[in-house]
C-alpha cells in the first residue's frame, strides 16, 4: 500500500506565518521593486547578475570540495559538478532552477554539500544548456544524457548503483521529465527517491500562477510567462508531457518529497502533482510551508532549516545512508 502523507490544512491560514518569514519576504519584495526589471537586460547579462548576487537570492559560496568533469552529450560536452563524501551510499542527481534560461550548477553549493554531508550522497549537478539560446528539448536532453551516464558509470566511479533525483523550480521540472524519459524510451527506472522543490509542472500555468499578478516575491507571474517564452519556441503543445509532466502517466515512480511554500506562485503546481502522484500509486509526501516564497530554503530561517532538515531525512531513507 503506497504511503500518502499530506500536511493539516492550517498550514495555509495567514496567522500560520511566522513574523521571521514574513519579514524575510517583505524584504524581498522591497529589494526587488528597487532593483532594475531584469527582463529590461539580455540572456547573458541577467546571468551575470545573479552570478554576482544581484537577483532575488542571496549569493552562494562556492564549494572548495567540488569538482567538474565533462560527459557527452548530443549539442557537445555537458559539465557536471560533483560534491562527494568518501564511500557515499548513493547519489543524488541534482538539477538546477532559473526558469530554464539561469541559474548553474555551482549557485546553490551550501544546499548540495549539506545533502552530501548529512545524507551521505555524493551530488552530480548537471550544467545544461540555458534557453533562449538554446530552447527546447535542449535542457531535457542533457538531463536525460546525465541520467544514463549515471546510470551507465555510477557503480565503478562511486561504488554504488543507489540513484535519488531533484531540482528546484525549472529543476524540478527537468528532473521529473529526467525519470519519465528514462522510464519510457530506455525502460529504465533507475531513482529510489524524487525530491522536487516548487517545481513547473504545468506550463500552460496553473491558477495559482496564472492569478498571481505583479507582486514581486521572487516570482511573478509575468516572470512565468516570459521564462517559458524563451525555453518554448517552435510552438509546442503544452500539454505533452515531455513539456508539462503534470499530463503525464506518473505510474511506477519512485517515493516523492514535494516541497512548496503558500506564498509561491507555482504552489497549485505542486498541490496538483501530489495528487497525481498519489494517485498513480506511489509513496508520496507532501510538504507546505506557510509563508514560504518561491525556493525560500535559499533565505536562512527557521523555515529553510525545517524543509532542509525534512529534505535530509528523505534523501536518507530513501536515497542515501
Amino acid at each position: 500500500m503506497a504511503k500518502t502523507v499530506f500536511p493539516p490544512a492550517d498550514v495555509f491560514r495567514e496567522d500560520a506565518i511566522s513574523a521571521e518569514t514574513a519579514a524575510i519576504n517583505a524584504d524581498v519584495v522591497r529589494t526587488l521593486d528597487a532593483a532594475p526589471d531584469q527582463w529590461s537586460f539580455p540572456p547573458a547579462e541577467r546571468r551575470e547578475r545573479r552570478r554576482a548576487g544581484l537577483g532575488p537570492f542571496p549569493l552562494a559560496p562556492r564549494s572548495d570540495r567540488a569538482e567538474t568533469i565533462e560527459i557527452e552529450g548530443a549539442y557537445g560536452p555537458i559539465p557536471l559538478r560533483i560534491i562527494a563524501p568518501d564511500s557515499p551510499a548513493g547519489v543524488y542527481l541534482h538539477i538546477h532552477g532559473g526558469g530554464w534560461t539561469i541559474g548553474a550548477a555551482d549557485e546553490q553549493d551550501p544546499r548540495l554539500e549539506r545533502i552530501a554531508a548529512n545524507c551521505n550522497l555524493a551530488v552530480v549537478s548537471v550544467e545544461y544548456r540555458l534557453a533562449p539560446e538554446y530552447p527546447y528539448p535542449h535542457a531535457p536532453d542533457e538531463c536525460e544524457a546525465a541520467a544514463l551516464w549515471l546510470v551507465r558509470t555510477a557503480g565503478e566511479r562511486f561504488g554504488s548503483e543507489r540513484f535519488a533525483i531533484g531540482g528546484e523550480s525549472a529543476g524540478a521540472h527537468l528532473a521529473l521529465v529526467t525519470m519519465l524519459r528514462l522510464r519510457d524510451r530506455h525502460n529504465l527506472r533507475p531513482f529510489s527517491a524524487a525530491n522536487l522543490v516548487a517545481g513547473c509542472f504545468d506550463l500552460r500555468l496553473t491558477p495559482s500562477a496564472a492569478n498571481w499578478g505583479d507582486e514581486r516575491l521572487v516570482l511573478n507571474t509575468r516572470d512565468m510567462q516570459k521564462f517559458i517564452e524563451c525555453f518554448l519556441q517552435n510552438g509546442e503543445p503544452l500539454e505533452d508531457p515531455d513539456i508539462s509532466p503534470i499530463f503525464a502517466d506518473l505510474a511506477g515512480l519512485p517515493p516523492a518529497l514535494i516541497t512548496v511554500g503558500t506564498r509561491d506562485p507555482l504552489l497549485d503546481d505542486s498541490l496538483f502533482l501530489a495528487a497525481r502522484w498519489a494517485a498513480a500509486g506511489n509513496d508520496t509526501e507532501l510538504a507546505v510551508y506557510p509563508g514560504g516564497a518561491h525556493v525560500f530554503m535559499a533565505y536562512s530561517g527557521a523555515l529553510a532549516e525545517e524543509s532542509l532538515a525534512r529534505m535530509d531525512g528523505f534523501l536518507s531513507e530513501t536515497g542515501g545512508s
